[in-house]
């Protein structure tokens, strides 16, 4: 996560724009930014179930995953050209993600370059900490929560980082007495919310710079579980929507680094949601008070989860 953010962070000190419109500005930096909010927004999404079954009254769980997410082809470049009001003689440059040689590109008679990028970062991990506790009803309240620490990248300059999120798991079979009753396997309905806000503070050709990246991820999903001894099998359908806000309340240093000029309207920009269907697979193995979790999900943005915890009732 501090790589995917050092590289943002090193991006605002080279090239943005000079005499841009807010409208112009967000769409390009959209096209640049967003592929990184889209894909920690499936991440963010992912992490919140290894079973249908909710836990009894009072039961509860501690579980941390590793939330691994594939980034497609599709997202580690855009064309400057699909940009309104934006030109360049090549139809390919690197998005935040992406790798190789930034694109040359005139706005309004303005030239500049976009970063050459050298590593491509094709999977980003999404690590979370999730406790749920049961409730009545064969309902399961779940929470996540990271709180904001600050930290340093060494020249560039220092952030902070913080996340939370709220989930809720419920047994629908127990409404359908007869075919619930019926059917040998747990079904449920889930659905859970993230935020996840970075913060930084950079200088920047003399100048301090201030970014806000908030990513909203919300899922809705209906899950089927069946355990057998050890081992339990879970599948889901669901629906998952994120959000990327990006904000900088001060200028950015734009062109490059020798000839830089000040971009000095701020930008409160949102991006466009990203929305899209989702299936997931996965087993869970218990053993005594300790469960071990591997599941896929298939999407856009695929999501491998592998995760470890405690699980009482």
């Amino acid at each position: 996560m501090k790589k995917i953010i050092f590289t943002l962070i090193i991006l605002s000190s080279f090239n943005l724009f000079s005499q841009v419109n807010e409208e112009d500005a967000s769409n390009f930096l959209e096209s640049y930014f967003s592929p990184l909010g889209e894909s920690l927004g499936a991440g963010l999404n992912n992490g919140w179930y290894n079973t249908a079954k909710p836990h009894k009254l009072a039961g509860f769980d501690i579980t941390l995953t590793l939330n691994t997410v594939t980034i497609p082809n599709s997202d580690l470049n855009f064309n400057p050209n699909d940009v309104p009001n934006f030109s360049s003689s090549s139809s390919s440059t690197p998005t935040l993600l992406g790798s190789g040689n930034g694109a040359d590109i005139n706005y309004n008679g303005l030239n500049f370059s976009m970063p050459n990028q050298t590593i491509e970062k094709s999977i980003v991990p999404v690590p979370m900490l999730n406790a749920g506790v049961g409730l009545i009803k064969e309902t399961e309240i779940d929470i996540r929560y990271v709180p904001t620490y600050n930290y340093k990248l060494g020249f560039a300059g220092k952030g902070s980082i913080g996340l939370w999120g709220i989930g809720l798991k419920h047994d629908i079979l127990q409404w359908i007495p007869i075919i619930g009753d019926a059917i040998p396997i747990n079904l449920s309905v889930q659905m859970g919310h993230t935020n996840l806000n970075t913060k930084f503070d950079i200088e920047a050709n003399g100048a301090k710079q201030n970014v806000d990246l908030d990513i909203q991820a919300t899922t809705v999903n209906i899950i089927a579980s069946k355990k057998i001894l050890m081992l339990t099998a879970h599948a889901g359908l669901g629906y998952n929507s994120s959000t990327t806000k990006f904000n900088s309340s001060t200028a950015f240093s734009i062109g490059d680094i020798n000839n830089a000029i000040d971009f000095n309207i701020p930008l409160d920009i949102k991006f466009e949601s990203h929305n899209e269907f989702r299936a997931n697979i996965g087993l869970r193995f218990n053993l005594s008070l300790i469960t071990l979790q591997a599941n896929h999900t298939f999407s856009k943005y695929p999501v491998t989860t592998l995760g470890c915890g405690i699980s009482i009732r």
